[in-house]
């Protein structure tokens, strides 16, 4: 960069004008995030009904989210990295594809009140196509028993993640979004 161009982009920037990165320039993404486990509630039986689990690709994280048609309020939910992801009732080990796993339990089930499926993926242990991501390796459905479902993300590694819930209505009735984001790097 040469000393006129310097010298206005910092002109610019104690202006407070943003500037564009120049073409191809990676974004920045440091986060405040940590790897400790995210818990609300006690992640115990609820009536809420997962209906979906889906992903994406964003420029400094890789995402997953679980749909939730809400019944009485999703007030539940634990996501947090363990030595390996098991499945709902009979505890059975899921070994899942990366260096680390991410198990998501949620007070929601996924079959409505006269037992009929509200979620059954053709591939429980490929719910959604990570193949190629920055993070994750695998996304896989560990089932719901007694009030509570399971997900089991592998990620490239332990990293920084952050879990939230997006409230939204969607055209039948009022539904939330678990959200969980795994940054690409520390």
């Amino acid at each position: 960069m040469n000393r006129t161009r310097v010298l206005v982009v910092s002109v610019l920037a104690a202006l407070g004008v943003v500037v564009p990165a120049p073409a191809g320039a990676a974004p920045a993404c440091a986060t405040a995030w940590g790897s400790l486990p995210e818990v609300v509630g006690q992640a115990g039986p609820g009536d809420d009904r997962v209906y979906d689990v889906r992903a994406g690709q964003h420029a400094c994280f890789d995402r997953v989210v679980v749909d939730v048609a809400e019944v009485s309020g999703l007030d539940s939910w634990s996501v947090r990295y363990v030595p390996v992801a098991r499945e709902d009732g009979s505890g059975a080990a899921v070994p899942l594809r990366g260096g680390a796993v991410l198990q998501v339990t949620l007070g929601a089930v996924a079959h409505d009140a006269e037992g009929r499926a509200t979620y059954a993926p053709a591939d429980r242990r490929e719910v959604v196509d990570v193949r190629g991501w920055s993070t994750l390796r695998q996304v896989a459905w560990l089932g719901s028993f007694e009030g509570r479902s399971d997900i089991g993300i592998g990620t490239r590694a332990r990293l920084p993640f952050r879990v939230w819930v997006l409230e939204g209505r969607s055209g039948s009735g009022h539904d939330v979004r678990l959200v969980i984001d795994v940054a690409h790097r520390w």
